[in-house]
């Protein structure tokens, strides 16, 4: 299928689509992670993976752009919704070399970012290891992405 959106449907009690991620789920606050759910999984889902990544960062290296916040894998297809402050899963490597939610936190005095955090179905179980990278991740599983889609929401520095 490739990296399509889908008819999934992401969501969160703690902010709406594009709008402003409260500064309890970033790193001026708490630093914990929101509460997300999701609906409309394609048929034959058997694992998802959550990705959570700020494109408007001002870094680029090789082959990347951006900063990753949350890598978070292994989820089985039967799970609808992630609590706030979610423990267990897997956790992969997020871009501060951690695997551990890290909410945005972007450069004072740089604007509005964008934070994607996006769901993706799976056709199979792959039991992966924790500590992939975003990069990491994605190679793995793109053969077995069935549906995505994201919940975007946004934050600037006081």
């Amino acid at each position: 299928m490739g990296f399509a959106l889908s008819d999934l449907e992401l969501k969160s009690s703690a902010f709406t689509h594009n709008g402003p991620i409260p500064r309890k789920h970033t790193g001026e606050g708490e630093n914990v992670s929101p509460q997300l759910s999701w609906s409309r999984l394609p048929d034959n889902t058997k694992s998802l993976a959550l990705i959570c990544h700020d494109p408007d960062a001002p870094l680029v290296s090789p082959g990347t752009y951006g900063f990753v916040h949350w890598v978070l894998y292994n989820i089985p297809a039967t799970v609808a919704e992630l609590p706030e402050g979610v423990s267990g899963y897997t956790s992969g490597k997020n871009d501060y070399g951690v695997t551990v939610y890290k909410g945005p936190n972007p450069p004072p005095g740089h604007g509005v970012h964008h934070y994607y955090f996006w769901l993706l179905a799976l056709d199979k179980e792959l039991d992966l290891p924790e500590g992939l990278t975003m990069w990491q991740l994605l190679e793995r599983i793109e053969p077995h992405v069935i549906g995505m889609n994201r919940l975007v929401g946004t934050y600037q520095r006081g």
